[in-house]
């Protein structure tokens, strides 16, 4: 194996850990899912660093990687609001969300083609305080001592950017695809 695909191959790992993670969960193996949440997390920075560090990115890359922090993520809101340990108008929120994006992206493609997916100031604070809400609701079921109070200021953030990266991603791409149609 080239060293140049270990970042997709760290982001494939990513993805195998979402089913024991999720089960993890379920099973109120609480220490199990930290791990496992903290394993993704690894895998998510060091792909990254490698990629840009060694100029290792590929186009695969670009679509496994965030194709792994969608899968990890709204696997774990759904399953922890599942559990009702998240509130279900923030992991309807969440899903809603990835939802819009993916159905735009494609809308894009098929109506004005040459879709390039750019990561965004908005959603990569999603992504930061998405992992971090769920990195704190699993943290504290495993035992981890956290301040009280902790969870419901993330969970207001979460909401917050979530809702922010949503509406910034439709305002960008309704305004490419208008100056797209002009251009025609």
């Amino acid at each position: 194996m080239s060293w140049s695909l270990l970042p997709n191959t760290l982001c494939v790992l990513r993805i195998a850990l979402v089913p024991p993670t999720v089960w993890a969960l379920g099973a109120a193996r609480y220490r199990t899912a930290l791990a496992l949440v903290v394993l993704a997390a690894l895998t998510d920075a060091l792909d990254g660093f490698l990629a840009r560090r060694f100029g290792w990115g590929s186009r695969v890359g670009s679509v496994l990687d965030p194709l792994a922090d969608k899968v990890m993520l709204v696997s774990l809101f759904l399953a922890l609001g599942w559990l009702g340990l998240l509130p279900f108008w923030l992991t309807a929120l969440v899903v809603l969300r990835d939802v819009v994006i993916v159905v735009g992206a494609i809308a894009y493609q098929v109506l004005v083609g040459g879709l390039k997916m750019e990561p965004t100031v908005a959603g990569k604070a999603t992504t930061a305080a998405q992992l971090l809400l769920l990195g704190v609701v699993v943290g504290r079921l495993a035992g981890v001592p956290l301040p009280e109070g902790l969870v419901v200021t993330l969970i207001g953030i979460a909401g917050a950017v979530t809702l922010w990266s949503g509406v910034d991603y439709v305002y960008r791409w309704a305004q490419r695809a208008i100056a797209a149609s002009r251009g025609r």
